[in-house]
């Protein structure tokens, strides 16, 4: 582990970075239509989706770092259009856990007036508490817990990831988590941060088929494996899970490896030519993923810087 770290300092990858700006979408969130189930991909793991008339906002990191120290770890030149302002008001914030890259104190803090309520693992609602959130918006949950949302036929599983959590010196004093949302028209699993383990298939002899698995897909090294997907677990995570689809995430918006940027992505598309074929939604940052669109299409974005 010392050794991935000094060469993490000392030693980074010139293409972990993106040359050039990278291709982004900037779609107005607020005139989006109430109707209809979506998803927008912010970057990295932050995403927003609308399912049954709810809103769901998913680890959103918008301030442009994803680290304690400013300028640090800096959102790559195209990913970074959306911020805390863009935001619509949305029913649930979800928190998968508390790392600075998917916890933002500044993205959390500017969006605390349009939160209806909070979900996230045990103990992380003292990080929301102390940055102005009122106790009663936060609900905290163990692994296999479940609640029911806004009194509607939707119900938000909370479920194992085989994680850690933590932030400045402190570890492992909260839970991480991995989400279910249930409606009675389709699952969805919000995979947050997880190496590969037989949870996957425990969760998908309990819930599957699901119809759409989001899951991590990058920032990886073979020194993490347990707590982050090597290149292809992902595809086994997602059989386990019986997926009908994937959305990868955790990748084109910031360097925390020392893999190419658009390995991640480049590598998930021929793995998957090899295994399942398994349909992969792959949208640009900002464009509008369509829910209930079993036809549409995504071009290789990350192809072109």
């Amino acid at each position: 582990m010392r050794k991935v770290l000094l060469d993490f300092m000392f030693k980074r990858n010139k293409n972990s970075i993106p040359s050039t700006i990278i291709p982004s979408q900037k779609t107005d969130l607020n005139q989006l239509p109430t109707d209809k189930n979506w998803l927008i991909w912010f970057g990295h793991s932050s995403y927003l989706l609308q399912v049954d008339g709810l809103r769901l906002l998913v680890d959103p990191v918008l301030s442009g770092n994803a680290s304690p120290l400013p300028g640090t770890t800096t959102a790559f030149k195209g990913a970074d259009i959306y911020r805390p302002e863009d935001m619509p008001p949305v029913d649930y914030l979800l928190l998968s856990h508390d790392h600075y890259d998917h916890l933002d104190y500044k993205t959390v803090r500017e969006i605390k007036n349009k939160v209806g309520s909070v979900i996230c693992g045990l103990g992380v609602g003292a990080h929301l508490e102390r940055w102005g959130y009122p106790a009663s918006s936060i609900t905290e949950l163990d692994w296999d817990n479940e609640v029911k949302l806004n009194e509607r036929p939707l119900t938000l599983y909370a479920l194992t990831a085989r994680h850690f959590s933590g932030r400045s010196f402190s570890r492992n004093n909260t839970l991480w988590l991995s989400f279910l949302l249930e409606t009675p028209h389709r699952k969805i699993y919000l995979g947050g941060d997880s190496g590969y383990g037989e949870h996957f298939k425990d969760i998908g002899e309990r819930h599957g088929p699901i119809d759409l698995a989001i899951l991590e897909n990058g920032q990886y090294n073979l020194a993490w494996r347990y707590i982050h997907f090597l290149p292809g677990e992902n595809l086994l995570a997602a059989r386990d899970l019986g997926a009908k689809r994937l959305m990868p995430v955790h990748s084109g918006k910031f360097s925390l490896a020392m893999h190419d940027w658009n390995e991640p992505l480049r590598e998930i598309v021929r793995r998957n030519k090899e295994m399942d074929d398994l349909p992969l939604l792959t949208p640009r940052i900002g464009e509008v993923l369509w829910l209930d669109d079993l036809d549409q299409t995504f071009e290789t974005w990350w192809e072109t810087p």
